[in-house]
């Protein structure tokens, strides 16, 4: 008999769900959906309706597993989603949706989970290093806001390991840094490395560029959303806008410097994998110095730096592909 799960990956902004089969040892995708996440009230509505559709289309019976990558901290396999106000409970869901096993995780370690399955197509490196077999790796990335996760080397293969590394403090590592940190100080207290290092962090550092005219002379004060990372992109990018080039300079400085630390607090050997949705679109901008000089700049272990492999995620399903294969691993179990 076939055996159907749903495997999604939630984010703040959208979400995507599929549902899959296993037919004769072979995964197999047989529908998807993107939603705007904010459409629905409850992931519990969007779900229903996911399940609709795929009823109305003839295709789903009732899946015997799920596994959800979800924007936000998992704890006891509940989660309340960081940039979104929903509430979603594995056991909920369970009960609504008689899917008999359904885990949540953590959607940067969805990530971690699926670096094995990506390709060579699928990544960009920006310093080639020397890896060391089994040893630790992270995965980070800015998009709504900042994820991180671990993998380490266990018995036979790698674990992910999820954080809430991105509600780290800040740390500034210039005198123009020091000055962005104190301005953000004044207008929210505690500045996480989040509040720099995501769509909006793109915009307060915008901002923050603005508040000196005389630094960019003639050019008019532009209004911008409280998220216009991708506005601020394009302005760099397309319309050579200097104060937006000066943004993205000053994101990919501050970027390279949080991955190096990161790097150095896991002695991650076997690679630094920079994901989320902001790096692919600014590969250019990473790949220009700044990023890599940041990550290196360690004064006595800036040698070492040198040695660790850094890559760019460029395939957008990395946390669904991760799902995807938890929802694997759990059918396994089961047999």
């Amino acid at each position: 008999m076939d055996k159907q799960f749903v495997y999604g990956d939630i984010g703040g902004t959208k979400t995507i769900l599929q549902l899959g089969e296993i037919r004769d040892g072979a995964v197999r995708e047989l529908f998807t959906v993107h939603y705007h996440s904010y459409a629905y009230a409850t992931f519990s509505g969007l779900l229903k309706d996911f399940l609709n559709q795929a009823g109305a289309a003839k295709i789903a019976h009732y899946p015997i597993a799920a596994c959800f990558a979800v924007a936000g901290p998992v704890v006891a396999q509940q989660v309340r989603l960081t940039n979104l106000p929903w509430k979603i409970n594995s056991i909920d869901i369970t009960n609504e949706f008689s899917i008999p096993v359904v885990k949540l995780m953590n959607d940067f370690e969805a990530a971690a989970l699926a670096i094995e399955m990506l390709s060579p197509d699928d990544l960009v490196t920006l310093q080639a290093g020397k890896a060391h077999a089994q040893a630790m790796r992270v995965v980070l990335g800015a998009g709504t806001g900042m994820g991180v996760a671990w993998l380490t080397w266990l018995e036979d293969r790698y674990f992910p390991l999820s954080t809430e590394a991105g509600h780290m403090d800040f740390a500034p590592t210039s005198r123009l840094q020091m000055s962005l940190l104190e301005t953000l100080q004044n207008k929210f207290g505690h500045v996480s490395i989040e509040r720099l290092l995501s769509g909006s962090g793109l915009t307060h550092i915008f901002n923050f560029l603005q508040i000196n005219p005389a630094a960019f002379p003639g050019l008019a004060r532009i209004n911008l959303d409280e998220d216009s990372g991708a506005a601020i992109t394009t302005l760099a990018l397309t319309h050579r806008h200097p104060i937006a080039i000066k943004a993205l300079d000053l994101f990919a400085e501050i970027y390279g410097a949080y991955a190096g630390n990161l790097a150095l607090a896991g002695l991650c050997r076997n690679g630094v994998y920079i994901a989320g949705g902001i790096a692919p679109k600014i590969i250019n901008i990473l790949n220009s110095g700044g990023f890599m000089q940041a990550f290196r700049n360690k004064g006595r272990f800036s040698a070492l730096m040198s040695e660790i492999p850094v890559h760019i995620i460029t395939n957008p399903g990395i946390s669904l592909l991760g799902a995807r294969r938890e929802v694997h691993n759990l059918l396994n179990i089961q047999n």
